[in-house]
């Protein structure tokens, strides 16, 4: 990251994001790439009016018809975080949908998650399915993806959700999953910034490079086998609800505390204490990266927070020494090593992914055709 010593710090003129990154880039007016993108994706993929609502109440009533012989309407990801538990209230308070809410535990929940995916799950009445991954293999796995010192340390995790997800929906014959990713909070996206997490054989060769354990259980699903059940055969439909509402977290989340007693779990995606570390430690550590940027900036884009807000929020330190040290302490202890050779790992020089055995290139093409296949619609 040497380069980034000689380049001239800017601060996007429209959002918050910043060239830490090398994939940021500004127009003359100082604008960043990833704040015009969105807003150039905004009439497309958010529609916070009455028009909206009608188009989600059609398509849930579409859904509660084609499975109307099937266990369930649809399924829900349920991590215990404010996205997905104000999905599954909407969804039974406003539609009385059928639930299947799927949880994976992959050994990092904080004991605030837990407590949320029980809270929801008793007081709304849906069933849970909880798919718990064997420790060893994913202490083995994360391990290995911090050897191979590559970016996308939230790989395991993530991949295991959505192979599982697959898997449930073959068992109950489901055909959609409802998930509570969203526009307003989340349309900031870094070019290039990030690496997918389906990549499947991309998984397996820095398994085999740094890894010691068989993955023997790990629900480990091919990209050529995702692309053909997600894009070709289709067999799964993920629909964004919140797509369709004014949605506003913060106003979601008090709900959620006056509701069910919702316990706050504290910054976004920090439903996992693994997530925590690679978000508040390992990022900006390794990258310099603080990815508050990215969330700011999109509830700057929703309207949410003024862009003054979002800089005097980012002055407030990403963590402390202090807790910076537990956190630590904790991951290194939870994976079985010293501290100091979490923290040596921490400090080896970047790698990119793409070292490793991949299916990036089919990745990419099948991304551009849904970008083209979205806009079309």
């Amino acid at each position: 990251m040497k380069q980034h010593a000689v380049m001239k710090y800017q601060v996007c003129s429209y959002c918050v994001m910043d060239n830490s990154n090398p994939g940021v880039t500004f127009d003359h007016k100082g604008q960043c790439i990833c704040c015009r993108e969105a807003l150039a994706r905004k009439p497309h993929e958010w529609w916070p009016t009455v028009e909206g609502r009608a188009r989600l109440d059609a398509m849930i009533v579409r859904i509660q018809r084609e499975m109307a012989d099937k266990p369930y309407d649809a399924m829900v990801g349920l991590s215990g975080g404010v996205d997905s538990a104000y999905l599954a209230h909407l969804l039974r308070r406003d539609f009385g949908l059928r639930i299947l809410a799927v949880h994976v535990d992959g050994g990092w929940n904080t004991e605030a998650a837990v407590r949320n995916i029980e809270l929801l799950v008793r007081k709304l009445d849906i069933d849970l399915h909880t798919y718990v991954v064997e420790w060893h293999e994913m202490r083995d796995l994360q391990l290995a993806y911090l050897k191979a010192s590559v970016l996308n340390q939230d790989v395991p995790q993530d991949h295991a959700f959505f192979s599982t997800l697959y898997r449930l929906a073959r068992k109950f014959g489901q055909r959609y999953f409802l998930t509570g990713v969203n526009f307003s909070s989340e349309s900031i996206h870094i070019p290039e910034g990030g690496y997918p997490a389906m990549d499947g054989r991309n998984l397996r060769a820095i398994h085999r490079a740094h890894g010691s354990a068989a993955l023997q259980t790990f629900p480990v699903l091919g990209l050529l086998e995702y692309l053909w059940l997600a894009r070709i055969r289709k067999q799964i439909e993920i629909v964004k609800p919140l797509n369709y509402l004014p949605y506003d977290k913060e106003a979601a989340k008090r709900e959620l505390i006056e509701t069910y007693g919702f316990v706050d779990y504290g910054s976004k995606h920090q439903e996992s204490r693994f997530t925590k570390f690679y978000q508040e430690i390992y990022l900006p550590s390794r990258y310099g990266f603080d990815k508050r940027r990215l969330h700011y900036s999109a509830l700057i884009v929703s309207g949410q927070i003024s862009r003054k807000e979002a800089l005097q929020e980012l002055k407030t330190p990403l963590t402390t020494n202090q807790h910076s040290a537990r956190d630590k302490r904790f991951v290194a202890k939870k994976l079985g090593v010293p501290v100091s050779e979490l923290e040596r790992l921490i400090g080896l020089p970047p790698v990119a992914h793409e070292r490793y055995a991949n299916s990036h290139a089919l990745y990419q093409v099948n991304q551009r055709l849904r970008s083209v296949i979205g806009r079309g619609r």
